[in-house]
């Protein structure tokens, strides 16, 4: 467990209860007429007990409520039927029956936009009521939560966006249709008493929970209910926060690490809207508290925290062990209990006499194992990203995956400590992720830049995702592709970030984990057009430190395409073929020429070219009409698109005057990124030169790098910027390694300029 994880926060005022409002065993009596109504098991984990050195640990059993996984039943029935009561302005006292006749007369359709469970129940609902409902869920929702909610018979629409705008999508989809209900437990201003309604429902659960702790002589000393709307835990404090109870039983509420919209409101006391990220328990991926409930939960929840997806699912498998069938939001409750130290515990009162009941809302569903952000240590964390692949998809003819399941463990590492996190996705699949460590103000701000992307696995030689940690030529290294360029570095720069979130610091310090840096750089461009003001950066490319290199400028390159033009004829027919592959020779020939011809710098040294790609011809007994050669330019300063351009030009226009065969289409730039030199001797180098000398104990040096990196971009903004990082081998080749000392002392180089720059 992380020491440096986001903290409980505790109710910093004196809980005042609230007046009773509600008679709960009217909701309980309408559940017990339902078809197949049964009270669920409120089942003790000793062992945890002990674990925590209190009484009684008891867990009450959601997985199976009239027949469905999860507890949402109880609210959906209760909500709907008050909902068509209201509607119909039917008696209080009317049966089910006499409801569902009354509203098929009346053609009412059923609204409700869920992450999971909550359509679910609606659509059972209506199906009990003979009724039509149109389910809303959001983009990102798994196929077998949408195919059980069209197992109920309901409709399901696809909502292109998160959560709370699938609600939104509902309720205007509603309130657009004849005769529409909407079916909601997230309440907003001017719809209040359906949530309010299905919060009831969820009075039940604790009726039942107090009817068997009294059977067994105990009270309830701490509840832990899970938050995504807030409902189910708003039901918790109506029923354990109102003047008719007379025990003082605390709520501790619990949410994901990476969506903590009660957290983070709880935290500055007001209701905030918050941007959530992926998480295994989708049904608490929720970016609003509901309005009603944060009225109440603000003034009577007594402590509230966040876990991470794999506390969570190591609480799954302790409740299978344990004979409980559990999906990730019904394992926060254990998740939450094993997060708390001994300080906590302290807090919340526990101790030798306490019971604490916690709140399984769902059964056992599929989900996507997730990776441990728990580490601190930079070596370990390049091996976590290094086992993520995130191969980018537009570098080469293979497919790649993308940057989204590292720019998620990423987003929900930084979360799980509490740091300010922005995601930008501006293309599909592409994401980019800047954490925070703000400033108080008054001194510079720094940039940690590093891609996520990797090139593809296919030219690796074996399990270019092992991530493992080997023993090579007397060193620690760790293996893998990616895990030098630049997972090592990322790594170094996410640990050092969470060091400054942790110190005062003038300035800010900006981590930006970018996408697609081996292709078009589309993820630094786009944190750049955020307008985040930075007054320096590091780039934490591999620069081989132990030799004494800090990287302040390095090459630009251009992509050029030429095709050559042919005429296709029989293979046979001499006198009408032009052969365009063996006219690209001739060009093959003067660019060996012109390449000796190239600049050199100073400082980074002589430009280059290459030819990368070269294809023609369709089949052997036809002379190729055409040729296409794709060529790099490494260039240097002074060289130019333009110049270089006017150079290729007269070179094909020398060629055709001496073969009058041979024609072309004129050159066409690919793509085109500029050198980068930092001025000698400005003061961000010579900070940076310092700070790399103090982590590697030797004389530093300025150095030209070979390679393009994003500095370039960052220059070009005005940025002054550096490149530091670990050492290996094998960047894009067959085998990568990285070197595990270097991995530390480029994490002690960011720690050293942090303080000197922002302090």
């Amino acid at each position: 467990m992380s020491a440096n994880r986001r903290p409980v926060l505790f109710q910093e005022s004196t809980i005042s209860k609230r007046p009773a409002h509600l008679n709960p065993s009217r909701v309980k009596e309408f559940h017990g007429r339902l078809p197949n109504y049964a009270p669920t098991r409120l089942i003790d984990l000793p062992g945890l007990a002990r674990e925590l050195n209190v009484k009684n640990v008891l867990v009450k059993d959601e997985s199976s409520r009239f027949g469905l996984p999860s507890f949402k039943i109880l609210g959906a029935s209760w909500g709907t039927f008050t909902a068509i009561r209201s509607v119909l302005n039917l008696p209080e006292d009317s049966s089910l029956e006499y409801v569902s006749k009354e509203a098929a007369k009346c053609n009412l359709k059923l609204f409700a936009a869920t992450d999971g469970n909550h359509g679910r129940a609606v659509a059972r609902m209506a199906q009990l009521l003979s009724l039509q409902a149109c389910v809303y869920v959001p983009l990102n929702i798994e196929n077998h939560a949408k195919q059980l909610i069209c197992n109920e018979g309901a409709r399901i629409i696809i909502y292109d966006g998160d959560y709370d705008g699938a609600v939104q999508a509902a309720a205007k989809a509603a309130k657009a249709t004849t005769n529409g209900v909407l079916i909601q437990d997230t309440s907003f201003p001017g719809y209040e008493n359906i949530p309010a309604a299905i919060t009831q429902g969820y009075s039940t659960i604790f009726e039942e929970i107090d009817h068997d702790l009294q059977l067994l002589g105990l009270s309830g000393s701490v509840v832990v209910s899970p938050v995504g709307v807030g409902s189910l835990a708003h039901a918790c404090v109506q029923h354990y926060k109102t003047s008719s109870t007379t025990d003082a039983t605390k709520v501790v509420t619990v949410e994901p690490d990476t969506a903590a919209c009660f957290y983070k409101s709880f935290q500055t006391k007001n209701a905030e809207k918050i941007s959530t990220s992926n998480t295994i328990m989708t049904g608490m991926n929720c970016g609003t508290v509901s309005h009603a409930a944060w009225q109440d939960l603000i003034h009577l929840v007594d402590a509230s925290l966040t876990v991470s997806d794999y506390e969570v699912h190591r609480a799954v498998q302790y409740l299978r062990f344990h004979g409980v069938s559990s999906g990730p939001c019904g394992a926060t409750g254990v998740a939450a209990l094993r997060r708390l130290n001994l300080e906590d515990r302290a807090k919340l009162g526990l101790n030798l006499e306490s019971v604490i009941v916690l709140l399984n809302t769902e059964g056992e569903r599929p989900y996507n194992f997730p990776l441990d952000v728990s580490t601190d240590d930079p070596v370990e964390l390049t091996r976590l990203l290094t086992r993520i692949e995130s191969t980018n998809p537009t570098l080469s003819s293979s497919k790649g995956t993308g940057e989204t399941q590292i720019a998620n463990f990423i987003e929900a590492w930084l979360q799980h400590r509490d740091i300010e996190t922005r995601r930008f996705e501006s293309t599909p699949g592409r994401p980019s992720v800047v954490g925070i460590a703000s400033g108080r103000g008054g001194g510079s701000n720094l940039m940690l830049n590093g891609h996520m992307d990797t090139v593809g696995l296919s030219s690796y030689s074996l399990r270019p995702l092992s991530g493992d940690l080997v023993i090579r030529d007397g060193r620690e290294v760790i293996t893998g592709r990616g895990c030098l360029d630049m997972k090592s570095g990322l790594a170094a720069a996410m640990t050092a970030l969470l060091k400054a979130s942790r110190l005062t610091l003038k300035g800010s310090v900006i981590l930006a984990a970018v996408a697609d840096e081996e292709d078009r750089s589309k993820g630094t461009e786009e944190v750049l057009a955020a307008g985040l003001r930075v007054d320096g950066a590091i780039v934490m490319e591999c620069t081989m430190l132990p030799l004494g290199a800090l990287g302040t400028g390095h090459k630009g390159f251009l992509w050029l395409e030429i095709e050559v033009l042919g005429h296709a004829a029989h293979g046979s027919d001499t006198a009408n073929g032009v052969d365009a592959i063996l006219n690209t020779g001739l060009l093959l020939k003067a660019l060996r020429g012109y390449s000796k011809t190239l600049p050199s710098d100073e400082f980074l040294g002589p430009a280059s070219l290459h030819c990368g790609i070269i294809k023609g011809g369709l089949e052997l007994s036809t002379y190729p009409e055409t040729c296409s050669l794709q060529i790099e330019f490494r260039t240097v300063p002074g060289q130019s698109v333009e110049s270089i351009t006017i150079d290729i030009d007269r070179l094909l226009a020398e060629i055709a005057e001496k073969e009058p065969q041979f024609r072309f289409n004129r050159p066409r730039v690919a793509f085109s990124r500029p050198a980068y030199k930092l001025d000698s001797g400005h003061p961000f180098e010579r900070l940076a030169v310092k700070a790399a000398q103090t982590a590697c104990e030797e004389i530093v040096t300025p150095t030209g790098l070979a390679f393009w990196c994003d500095a370039a971009l960052l220059a070009a903004n005005g940025i002054p910027t550096v490149v530091f990082g670990p050492i290996g081998q094998g960047a894009h080749g067959a085998e990568e390694w990285v070197d595990v000392e270097s991995i530390r002392k480029t994490e002690k180089m960011i720690n050293s300029l942090v303080a000197e720059f922002c302090g």
